[in-house]
């Protein structure tokens, strides 16, 4: 008899009104108006939140006019700390800047290749930067994620949502969520443990907060199939969440990576999103990453795939191109990673010019994670090459 691998993976997502991702659409909407006005901005922005403070610093080279503490206090505004109740008040708040261009060694890479300046390209643009990036999906879901990101991301805008429409009287705007499925040879069988807190008024009381939570959020959005007589669930374990947001803890640009990608499903570069226009690899080459791995699963090569790409700063083409099946490959794994070289352009203009990335599309994606979003529209997720890959693979 065949012995069954178990495992208990969890992953865990915040909310918009977490001082972490507050700093991330801080940022990101920054991005966003620049690259409104002047596509070809190039963007490193920062963002430090505290209590009654916001500092936005980094390097920024432009055409365009950002007025940044109008940014700052409208992204504060639409997650909801325009309440003296959060704690955090868009109004009130002080907004401090420290803005430099962007380094002129830097942008000798960035604006003109190592291929381009031998002739051998018709691509202009290197790397914005060296660095390793990886993409990641698989058959968990319809959206070829890992499930226990998808179900924590579905709680911790369920919770925004819950608050926002008003069906919620008790949630402030900081939370997060966490969640335990039981895998089976690596395929999901139930959750095992949810975790939710929410941060909330003074005045309700931990069963108000709970009854809340449950109603208007865990039975909603957890699949009934998945939930267990003895499934397990902590709501607000302290027993109090009043002070939260910047003020119960300071936030800073992209210290939530796993949350922005697969949950610990796949490993990470150590780069961050926010704030990056997309000549920096570390934004640009991860979406580019999972559009890689998400085509070859959806075209049946692997179940479980993980790209890795890693460049040098001011060259174009990838220095190193690499494929994980996991042990799910239809075909040897050097076949898989040779179809990606072959019908895959990884050159940071390809991808900017092939997913129109100088645009402002990155608010959007800076809270609830920037992969598997059936909410958005989002190049990096179509599965375009899927019948050319199946072709090619002769499958």
């Amino acid at each position: 008899m065949t012995k069954k691998n178990i495992q208990y993976i969890t992953s865990e997502s915040v909310t918009e009104g977490h001082p972490d991702k507050v700093c991330d659409q801080i940022a990101d909407a920054i991005l966003d108006e620049l690259l409104k006005q002047d596509p070809l901005s190039r963007v490193a922005c920062e963002v430090v939140a505290s209590t009654g403070l916001v500092l936005v610093m980094g390097e920024i080279t432009t055409k365009a006019y950002c007025d940044i503490p109008t940014v700052v206090k409208k992204t504060l505004k639409e997650i909801g700390y325009c309440d003296r109740f959060a704690g955090f008040d868009a109004d009130s708040c002080a907004i401090l800047t420290s803005i430099n261009e962007q380094s002129p060694d830097i942008a000798l890479g960035v604006d003109q290749s190592l291929e381009a300046k031998a002739g051998e390209s018709d691509f202009t643009l290197g790397a914005g930067d060296q660095g390793i990036m990886f993409g990641y999906a698989c058959r968990d879901t319809e959206n070829f994620m890992p499930l226990p990101i998808t179900l924590a991301h579905r709680l911790c805008k369920g919770l925004a949502d819950a608050r926002k429409s008003g069906r919620a009287k008790t949630f402030l705007p900081d939370g997060k969520a966490q969640v335990t499925v039981c895998y089976e040879d690596g395929k999901p069988q139930f959750i095992d443990t949810v975790v939710v807190s929410t941060q909330h008024r003074a005045d309700a009381s931990l069963e108000e907060v709970k009854e809340e939570v449950f109603q208007e959020v865990i039975y909603k959005l957890l699949p009934q199939d998945l939930l267990l007589p003895e499934t397990k669930y902590y709501i607000n374990p302290t027993g109090r969440f009043v002070v939260g947001g910047p003020q119960g803890d300071s936030g800073l640009t992209g210290r939530k990576l796993i949350v922005d990608t697969y949950g610990g499903f796949s490993r990470h570069g150590g780069g961050s999103f926010s704030g990056k226009d997309p000549t920096k690899v570390d934004r640009s080459a991860s979406y580019a990453a999972r559009y890689v791995a998400k085509n070859l699963v959806a075209a049946g090569l692997a179940d479980r795939v993980e790209v890795l790409l890693a460049y040098a700063i001011g060259v174009a083409e990838p220095v190193a191109i690499d494929v994980d099946c996991f042990g799910t490959a239809k075909l040897p794994e050097a076949e898989i990673a040779q179809l990606v070289r072959d019908n895959f352009d990884l050159r940071p203009q390809a991808i900017i010019k092939n997913f129109d990335l100088q645009r402002p599309l990155y608010r959007q994606v800076a809270a609830y994670g920037h992969f598997g979003r059936d909410d958005l529209d989002l190049p990096w997720e179509r599965t375009d090459k899927l019948d050319l890959l199946r072709e090619k693979a002769g499958l």
